[in-house]
């Protein structure tokens, strides 16, 4: 295949970045850049829970996202009284990929509220969301933990996700916009610090693949999270 137009090579994800500081002092947030895509993750914590968990003693964790109006080359129009399909479908993954990470039951009657807001769409944004809310999401139970009395043992694992796919017969990690509406192949791959899956997304877009094709692409992801999730240790261990 031709070479990836960032020049990168097959296996290689793009230039990540973390930063914090976006948002108002009291509340947890994490911009999260790979490449040109570009989400905002916040995390805040009410010390109520939905209906259905109230006497329980156990906490809870929801998503939301959502693209900005300015944030594809073609303006998007805003959730403002029905959210699209695929906006719900993208944040019951984030909701379920972090909600792996906690132990609910010793988070006390407290809700976790996860939005992710994409400032800047160029492909990989569910996994940039569940990335950057990961990183949040460790903030914020580090915070509990230390100045509510949460046990240490409610934050089970760290994870990050990755796009990858197949481009003209070739497994690609952490897909640009331009690779991804030309893959044979897309996958949204979400995995844990103990390198264990968490979610396998995935579906044939323009041609079917073999099983050898399919752990090809999952290796080549596989390298990818491991990749981010370094990054967010290294990210986290400046902090704490």
């Amino acid at each position: 295949m031709a070479d990836r137009s960032s020049a990168r090579q097959w296996d290689e994800i793009r230039t990540l970045r973390f930063s914090q500081g976006i948002t108002h002092p009291s509340q947890q947030s994490v911009l999260t850049e790979f490449g040109n895509t570009k989400v905002l993750c916040g995390v805040s914590v009410v010390d109520k829970v939905p209906h259905f968990l109230r006497g329980s003693g156990n906490g809870w964790l929801t998503a939301e996202y959502s693209m900005l109006p300015l944030s594809t080359n073609e303006r998007v129009n805003r959730d403002r009284f029905k959210q699209n399909g695929r906006s719900i479908e993208i944040q019951r993954l984030i909701g379920r990929s972090l909600r792996a990470m906690v132990d609910l039951s010793l988070l006390g009657e407290r809700t976790i509220m996860v939005d992710c807001d994409v400032l800047s769409a160029d492909g990989g944004t569910r996994t940039a969301a569940i990335t950057g809310a990961s990183v949040a999401l460790q903030c914020i139970l580090n915070r509990l933990i230390e100045k509510e009395g949460v046990p240490e043992a409610a934050l089970k694992f760290g994870l990050a996700a990755v796009s990858a796919g197949i481009v003209d017969g070739q497994s690609l990690v952490d897909l640009e916009y331009v690779e991804d509406s030309r893959a044979d192949a897309d996958l949204n791959l979400v995995m844990n610090d103990q390198n264990e899956w968490i979610e396998v997304q995935g579906s044939s877009e323009n041609a079917p693949f073999s099983h050898e094709q399919f752990l090809d692409v999952l290796a080549v992801g596989q390298k990818g999270v491991r990749h981010i999730l370094e990054a967010q240790n290294q990210f986290l261990a400046e902090r704490f």
